[in-house]
Order: C-alpha cells, then structure tokens, then sequence
C-alpha cells in the first residue's frame, strides 16, 4: 500500500517550478504563474474561451522536452498508465502531454467511477532522448486530493447535478458560458467539469478514505457514502471554484451578474456542501496558462454553503 505522507516543503517549491500555473482555481488565478513564460503580445496569448481546447498550454522551458515526449508518446502513455496501476489500482486515459524543465507533465482522467483529472511527471534525459520510464512521480497529496474530490463528487452526485443545472440555466439567461469540454483536462482539477472544479483545503478528515481507495477503489456509491458522514464534513474543507465567462467577446463581466449568481446558490437546496469561489470573466482565456482571469474579471469568494 502506498504509504500516506504530509506535504513538505522541498515537495511544493518543486512543483511550482515544474508545473506552473494548471490549477483555474481562483486563488492561484489572480497571482503570478510562476514556471511560465511572460508575453507580450497580447493578441497571440487570448483566445475566446469557446475556441479553446488546451493547445498552445506551455510550461517554462518545456520545449525540447515536449517534443521529444511526445515523439513517444505510446511510451509515455504506457508508463504512466502503469504507474497509476501499481501505486493506485486506477486506470486512466491518457491526455495532454506537456513539456517542463526536467521532464513532461502528463494530464490524465480516470477511467469509471470515481471519476477525476490529475498528472503524473514524468522525467526525461534531454542529453540522449531517453523517457525515464520508472521514474513517473506527481507532487504528494496532488493525486489523493483528486481520488477524494472524485469521491466527494460520486457520493453527492444529486447534489453536483444539481449545482450544474443550475448554473446551466444561469449562463444560457445571462449570456455566459464555461469552458470548453476539450479544455477540462488541462487544468488536472480534480472532479471538475466545464463551470466548475473542487478542490480539498483540509485532507485530514478523508485520510482513512484515500486508505480505502489504496486496498479496493472499485467500492459502490453506497460504500464510499457509508465512509463519509456529510453532516460532519467541515465546508470549509471543500473549495467549489465556479469560473464563468462572458458568452459575447466584446462584453465585460459585472457586479449585478456575479451577485445573481451568489443569490442563486445561497437560496437554492440540495446542493453540494462546501466553501464556493466565484468568478466572471471576460470572453478571453490564456492558451498558455489555461486561466481566464484578467484585470477586469469579478470574484465573490468564500461563499459557505452547509
């Protein structure tokens, strides 16, 4: 079994360099993306968000090493989907294959239920063109709170249904959309879909979760709920980041939009339990860094829903 560690330090400072900014979550939007490159044509680094499907996404000094993974791919599929096996009985599909500095960064999606996006490093000797198939890693914590934001995700199932219908009606009234199907991937946002994703603030309460999953991850909805007693989840623990935007490429987001939108989920029942982030932005995502957010993008955080 694989053994349950605490984040460290040395762990994070490494992973901010190799992965950069994948996260949409809104507090990593509005700080500088460390590990990417800076642009000044604006033009060629927005695009509308409907256009959008992750091509064009770059680490820092990711070149050299993204093409020669993706030049072998099929044995960067195979040792990634391995590693998934063996250190957590999961198979995965997977999708974009993105260079970094020492390696590549691999997105992938889980296969059958729980259902989640995370990424695997895989490192590459640039000197000889070599994959370093048995070297596959991933920052600590980032697939566990992905196995738990899945998890979450399949024992309130009604209740995230209904959080996206909701929305959903809420974007086609207020000329808003999410971003592309094709794009969710990129982000490797744990349970996410095209208008929001959920990430874990406090993974102690679900640690005899993640020990479960390791021994048998294909238990039944009625088992995993069985494991978690909702009333005694803390809100606060789970993040629900909602990320829309403005549908029209001429429109800015407003005050009047985003406030009907926390009316919306503060008045409506029977939906998920959790501390919700929103934001509006423009028509406008970077292809670079997969966010949308902007100087004229809107946030209402912290937003409690019990």
């Amino acid at each position: 079994m694989k053994m349950i560690k605490k984040i460290i330090l040395v762990t994070s400072i490494l992973f901010v360099f190799i992965l950069g900014g994948c996260s949409r979550d809104m507090d990593d939007d509005s700080k500088e993306i460390t590990g990417q490159p800076e642009e000044n044509n604006v033009e060629d680094i927005y695009v509308p968000v409907q256009e959008y499907t992750g091509e064009g996404y770059k680490l820092d000094n990711g070149e050299e090493t993204g093409r020669i993974a993706n030049e072998n791919r099929a044995v960067v599929e195979k040792a990634v989907k391995r590693f998934f096996k063996e250190e957590y009985k999961t198979e995965i599909t997977v999708h974009n294959i993105v260079g970094n500095v020492d390696g590549a960064t691999v997105f992938v999606e889980s296969v059958g239920e729980p259902h989640f996006y995370t990424y695997a490093i895989i490192p590459i000797d640039v000197e000889n063109e070599e994959i370093l198939e048995d070297n596959v890693w991933s920052q600590e914590w980032q697939i566990e709170d992905a196995i738990i934001a899945g998890i979450y995700g399949l024992i309130l199932e009604e209740e995230f249904n209904n959080l996206t219908n909701l929305i959903s009606e809420i974007t086609e009234k207020h000329n808003l959309v999410g971003i592309n199907s094709e794009a969710i991937p990129i982000g490797a946002n744990r349970f996410s879909n095209e208008f929001y994703f959920v990430s874990i603030r406090d993974e102690s309460p679900f640690i005899p979760i993640i020990e479960s999953y390791l021994e048998d991850p294909n238990r039944s909805e009625e088992e995993w709920s069985e494991m978690i007693n909702i009333n005694d989840v803390n809100p606060e623990s789970i993040r629900i980041s909602v990320n829309l935007y403005m549908e029209d490429a001429n429109a800015k987001p407003n005050e009047k939009t985003i406030e009907m939108l926390k009316t919306s989920i503060e008045e409506t029942d029977n939906l998920p339990k959790g501390m919700y982030g929103l934001s509006i932005h423009d028509n406008n995502i970077n292809k670079r860094k997969a966010v949308g957010s902007n100087k004229n993008s809107i946030r209402i955080d912290n937003l409690i829903k019990n």
